[in-house]
């Protein structure tokens, strides 16, 4: 046996990198004699890509081993031949309490330090809290390219391999290939460096598995080439309440679609079996976000509450999504915020999961609520995963008046006990470790969840190759054949709502001496997004005479792009079209009423259209799509193949009288807008041109 201090190798790089074929005859040959030796790479035995930066790499005949501890053996937890299940135990086995209690935790990457100075700097955070607090999944929140992503993550796994024991770093998002015009801290904090998609409803508008599978797939390859392992990732809860801010982010109102969709993302992003070449899955918000209490924010103590007063609507509505994800073997489950309201909501849990015999829920935030983690998910649901929280559980998240009153250790020790493996956006382990020296759990209590981590970390394949090639990595999000898979989804996005006297498309010969008139509506920046329109459209169509007044144009392009509100006394969320909104209402049904109209509504949430959709002569909807994909379907380019991935309210009586546990096309009473044509703007409805 020998060792090599450093070592650098070539590795796999993606999915899009060219495979390399090895010949096999001579391994024919000799298997023919006799079995291989154990130190060849023969019979199936392949050795693992191995890099080593830091700590030495030992030698077995053939094969290489990271000697991630520097005590010049190889060690269980660093046999790549053996199971992640024995590697992790013979770790959990060398940890000390301080070194399981980090690894419970991820934070935000706090810093946001370009490459090349983050070792340089002792007062970069995120560096104390990998070698001090020995916390090793961080959550990225910048904005920046894909190899500047990759050349960070090496440095930050240097680092890492240099601890006592040389545990990797594990890399964390939020999604990051979407439109996203308006970025948000712990939703969807980037975009625009890897391949651009619809939105999540605008994948769900496509009503098309390939598209999602193709999307995960291309998606996957970017991120594990940039070092980013794991995704905060897919919202595959239903969205059962028209006015709740994150519908957004979602699939959509229906549980068949979402389990379809919850299916391919999982494998999409992990594959068959989660690998050396997966990003690991943490489907959320468990056991669903949607039937929250007037629309309103859970990350906010007036919205706290998750309601639902459909007698069996958690088993029908919210439950099947994450049960298809489970199946398809998702490595990780987020929990929700909410309380579940015993006051407001009917029967839902199997007896047998009930608090007592008389009080159904216990009343406690997800992340410490013991029947939802442990009964429901593991138990009725099959879950074999680790459950990691939402972020701030343990401060200004803490829902639940049984939960007010703890102390920090106290909260530590309930939610370990409900089965939470993973404490989100908390930096500090000292309060974990004292619940431990205060006889609150004991190490062994955290040893199962600590765990499950590591096997993730092993099956992942960072113990044996954490780092990343950064031109690579730029090279792969470059691509422009991914780019025209995600232009195609856009494409597939967008739904025909309505078209009168066949005003689309425009074709080219519609189009002579067609004059068109562009505007945005708003809350933010409608001038420049305005403008920006007109100058796709004329990079698109050079010859197009858009003009500067309703007055002027043959016809008009009015692009309404609501942002939520939350009513004054924070009682609910308002979707109407008004001010508070950004729409300018009268303005819009003044430029219906001079020319006829083109209306494309972004229906990212589903907004109360009633006042503007009448008065259009031609209505679509989007779910944050590129503009030339809209102009493309407008243009009859492509014929428009979308469906709603949700319902349009008839009106703001229709939204305060829905059932928040309940899909608007299944509410029980005449829910939806129904346009002049008596069409109903239903879950699943879209036109084309051949209708």
């Amino acid at each position: 046996m020998s060792f090599t201090p450093r070592r650098a190798v070539l590795r796999r790089t993606s999915l899009l990198a060219a495979a390399v074929i090895i010949p096999l005859t001579a391994a024919l040959a000799t298997s023919a004699l006799a079995a291989p030796p154990d130190n060849s790479n023969a019979g199936g035995k392949k050795s693992p890509a191995v890099e080593a930066r830091v700590k030495p790499v030992l030698k077995q005949g053939q094969r290489e081993f990271r000697d991630l501890n520097a005590d010049g053996k190889i060690n269980i937890y660093e046999d790549w031949r053996e199971s992640p299940g024995k590697r992790a135990a013979d770790l959990v086995g060398r940890m000390t309490l301080a070194e399981k209690a980090g690894l419970m935790h991820i934070t935000s990457e706090r810093r946001g330090a370009p490459a090349g100075t983050v070792k340089d700097d002792p007062y970069a955070p995120t560096v104390g809290f990998i070698k001090d607090r020995n916390i090793r999944y961080l959550v990225l929140r910048d904005n920046i390219t894909a190899g500047q992503l990759a050349d960070r993550a090496n440095e930050y796994q240097e680092i890492a391999e240099a601890t006592r024991l040389g545990i990797p770093v594990v890399f964390a998002s939020n999604p990051r290939n979407h439109v996203n015009p308006d970025q948000q801290f712990g939703i969807s904090e980037a975009t625009g460096h890897f391949s651009l998609w619809p939105g999540t409803l605008g994948l769900a508008a496509s009503h098309d598995p390939e598209v999602i599978r193709g999307f995960a797939e291309t998606a996957r390859a970017e991120w594990r080439a940039s070092g980013i392992q794991k995704i905060y990732g897919y919202q595959i809860e239903t969205a059962t309440e028209p006015r709740w801010n994150r519908v957004s982010g979602t699939f959509g109102e229906s549980p068949d679609l979402n389990s379809s969709i919850a299916r391919e993302l999982v494998l999409g992003f992990q594959g068959e079996e989660l690998d050396d070449q997966s990003v690991a899955q943490t489907i959320k918000h468990f056991p669903g976000d949607g039937p929250v209490q007037r629309g309103l924010d859970p990350h906010n103590e007036k919205g706290q509450w998750a309601i639902y007063p459909t007698a069996g609507s958690l088993y029908k509505y919210q439950l099947p999504p994450f049960q298809a994800a489970i199946d398809a073997g998702a490595s990780s489950v987020m929990s929700y915020y909410n309380v579940p309201n015993n006051e407001f909501s009917a029967d839902q849990l199997p007896k047998h999961l009930w608090v007592s015999e008389t009080q159904q829920f216990e009343e406690v935030g997800g992340a410490y609520n013991k029947p939802i983690l442990d009964g429901l998910l593991k138990g009725e649901l099959g879950f074999k995963g680790y459950v990691n929280s939402d972020s701030g559980v343990l401060t200004t998240t803490a829902w639940g008046a049984a939960i007010q009153d703890l102390t920090l250790e106290q909260r530590y020790a309930k939610a370990v006990d409900a089965g939470i493996a993973l404490f989100s956006d908390y930096n500090d382990p000292t309060g974990l470790i004292n619940a431990v020296n205060q006889g609150l759990l004991s190490e062994a209590d955290l040893d199962p969840h600590v765990q499950s981590l590591l096997e993730e970390i092993f099956t992942l394949g960072l113990f044996e190759n954490p780092y990343v090639d950064p031109q690579a990595a730029q090279t792969i999000a470059d691509s422009a054949q991914s780019q025209t898979l995600a232009d195609e989804a856009h494409r597939k996005s967008v739904v025909l709502l309505r078209n009168d006297s066949s005003q689309l498309p425009l074709t080219d010969e519609k189009l002579a001496g067609k004059r068109l008139y562009v505007e945005v509506f708003t809350a933010n920046g409608a001038v420049a997004q305005t403008a920006a329109i007109k100058a796709s459209i004329r990079q698109s169509d050079p010859s197009i005479q858009i003009v500067d007044t309703p007055q002027e144009a043959t016809d008009a392009l009015v692009l309404v792009r609501p942002n939520s509100y939350e009513l004054p006394d924070g009682s609910a969320k308002s979707i109407e079209l008004n001010a508070n909104t950004g729409v300018n209402v009268a303005r819009i049904k003044e430029i219906e009423a001079t020319v006829p109209t083109v209306l494309a509504v972004n229906a990212v949430l589903p907004w109360v259209i009633e006042e503007i959709e009448p008065g259009a002569k031609s209505v679509i909807a989007t779910f944050d799509v590129k503009t030339e994909a809209l102009w493309d379907v407008i243009r009859g380019r492509f014929n428009p193949t979308g469906q709603l991935p949700l319902t349009l309210p008839a009106d703001q009586a229709a939204v305060e009288a829905n059932a928040s546990d309940v899909p608007g096309y299944a509410e029980a009473f005449h829910y939806s807008y129904t346009n002049a044509t008596g069409d109903d703007y239903l879950f699943g409805f879209g036109l084309s041109y051949t209708d």
